[in-house]
């Protein structure tokens, strides 16, 4: 009950930033299935990803729109990555209604580390060059830093909530500059929801964790 009003005053807030800012249709829907998505994934309900199919088509209309092109083409990736996100977490979920919580390694880290630099920097480029995007090398970054989250957030990966973060606080100034105010104010709630989930799927892993080790050790007792 706590949560549902929770999610009732944010989305109540929302809609009140929408009103007095005049916000687009396509921005309000953007933003109103965002906040619904984002708190979805962060109670790990598999109900996130058929909400955030429709989501990453309004982002798409909307980016197009002001000419942020790195965030459009973003919706892109991200549309095909939450088709892969509803795949995995129905996966390796044994009596679980979604699949466990996992961290990275250090090869995946290093990996992902040097795509964020490769990619911004080509995709910023390319921007600068070929396109009219109001803030290429900025776009580009916050771009390939939410794809690299995304990705972690489809395989049920921890460190997800870390990239989900540092995008939410660079978001907040960047639509705030561009005059999507709303959008903004949805950034300052994602960016608590992140928190919120980081310490939520921290809590979760560390159980099954602790759950794992002692069904081993009843089994090596009982061998």
């Amino acid at each position: 009950m706590k949560q549902n009003l929770t999610i009732a005053g944010l989305l109540i807030a929302i809609l009140a930033v929408a009103y007095y800012t005049s916000s687009s249709t396509i921005e309000i829907a953007a933003t109103t299935t965002g906040l619904a998505a984002v708190w979805l994934t962060a109670k790990e309900k598999i109900w996130t990803w058929p909400i955030s199919l429709i989501n990453v088509a309004c982002f798409f209309y909307m980016f197009l729109d002001v000419k942020l092109y790195a965030d459009m083409t973003l919706q892109v990736f991200f549309f095909i990555l939450s088709i892969y996100g509803w795949i995995i977490w129905m996966t390796k979920r044994g009596e679980a209604a979604v699949r466990p919580t996992r961290v990275w390694n250090v090869k995946l880290a290093a990996m992902l580390g040097g795509f964020i630099v490769i990619f911004t920097t080509v995709w910023g480029l390319v921007l600068d060059v070929y396109t009219d995007a109001s803030i290429p090398y900025l776009d580009a970054f916050i771009a390939t830093l939410s794809l690299t989250a995304q990705f972690l957030l489809s395989y049920k990966i921890l460190q997800n909530w870390y990239f989900w973060i540092i995008v939410d606080v660079l978001s907040i100034g960047m639509y705030f500059y561009k005059e999507l105010y709303t959008t903004s104010f949805l950034y300052v709630i994602f960016l608590g929801i992140a928190i919120m989930g980081l310490v939520d799927w921290k809590r979760e892993y560390a159980r099954t964790a602790a759950a794992s080790v002692t069904q081993d050790e009843v089994n090596h007792y009982a061998g």
